[in-house]
């Protein structure tokens, strides 16, 4: 009797752990599938006020806005085109490469003030992984860095310009001319873009009778670490010192924890920087004038390939705290 009672005793207890475990599995495959189901809701949720919000954002463009100008690096600016294709807005396509902010900026400004658009959208973008692989190697080549090169910024920035606002307000726009001093060398931008900073420099100061003192923050994007010394060193030769000279593609990046050498590019560096950082900084008190001189290298791949010198180009735009 008692054997068979242990063994019924054993076989009950081997019943039971057998329904826990096959209760474990349920309820893991139950929270397996309600966490499958909970994420599948959110996204279709999210999908959904995301495509609510660009529709609206769109009709809301339509009705507000009388021009867009807009560029990018990719071939054709595509960049731009495809992602406004939904907007139903006159489009200007511009291309100056890192110039690109300035150049929208100073055109909408232009319309504005001609009397010929009451709201214009600013805007440019870059990103890193396509830039590479269109004007230099595939990040997949594995290709060598040299000291000089700069990083291409994944990023964007759009301004909306205003005739009427409570600014910051565009002051002057000094249009640059394309200037090559024969640099061949696609990974040393900053150094083919700095004698194009230099000339618009001078001739805002020349054509505004202002000095550089007159700012509280000029501004080039995107000369890196290397190309900013070069055109310091320019200004020097004039007598003409700066301590209120920044780079935008020097301000973006930790160049002590980012490995990134000279620093960032791309059109999305000075935009980026512009809308994200310097603006703010006005509306917050920290500066009340600001001379914004994009440079941009006017190269393509085929350009290169064919080993031709690099064109570059500034745009200079005074923004102002004051009217």
């Amino acid at each position: 009797m008692a054997e068979r009672f242990r063994a019924a005793s054993s076989s009950t207890t081997g019943r039971a752990n057998s329904v826990d475990a096959l209760g474990r599995r349920l309820r893991r495959k139950f929270i397996l599938v309600a966490m499958g189901a909970v994420t599948v809701v959110l996204t279709l949720i999210i999908a959904g006020i995301n495509i609510v919000n660009y529709s609206h954002v769109c009709k809301m463009a339509d009705a507000r806005l009388d021009y867009i100008l807009a560029g990018d690096l990719l071939n054709q600016c595509i960049g731009s085109s495809f992602g406004l294709r939904d907007f139903r807005v006159p489009f200007y396509g511009l291309y100056g490469a890192c110039s690109t902010m300035g150049e929208s900026l100073s055109l909408a400004s232009l319309l504005i003030d001609g009397g010929y658009a009451d709201r214009a959208a600013a805007l440019t973008s870059s990103h890193f992984c396509t830039a590479e692989r269109q004007y230099r190697t595939p990040l997949e080549y594995g290709g060598q860095r040299t000291p000089t090169a700069q990083w291409t910024v994944t990023g964007a920035g759009c301004v909306i310009l205003s005739r009427e606002g409570p600014g910051p307000y565009i002051t002057h726009v000094t249009t640059g001319k394309i200037v090559d001093k024969g640099i061949q060398d696609a990974n040393n931008m900053g150094a083919a873009m700095a004698p194009a900073a230099y000339d618009t420099i001078q001739a805002h100061f020349r054509d505004t009778g202002r000095r550089p003192s007159d700012y509280d923050l000029i501004v080039t994007g995107d000369l890196g670490s290397l190309g900013k010394e070069i055109l310091l060193d320019l200004f020097h030769r004039d007598g003409i010192e700066f301590k209120n000279l920044e780079d935008c593609g020097v301000l973006i990046y930790d160049a002590q924890t980012q490995d990134v050498h000279c620093g960032g590019s791309g059109c999305g560096c000075s935009a980026a920087v512009l809308t994200g950082f310097l603006l703010n900084g006005m509306k917050q008190g920290r500066w009340r004038r600001l001379l914004f001189c994009g440079t941009g290298a006017l190269l393509s791949p085929t350009s290169t390939l064919q080993g031709e010198s690099i064109p570059s180009i500034c745009h200079a735009v005074a923004i102002s705290t004051e009217q």
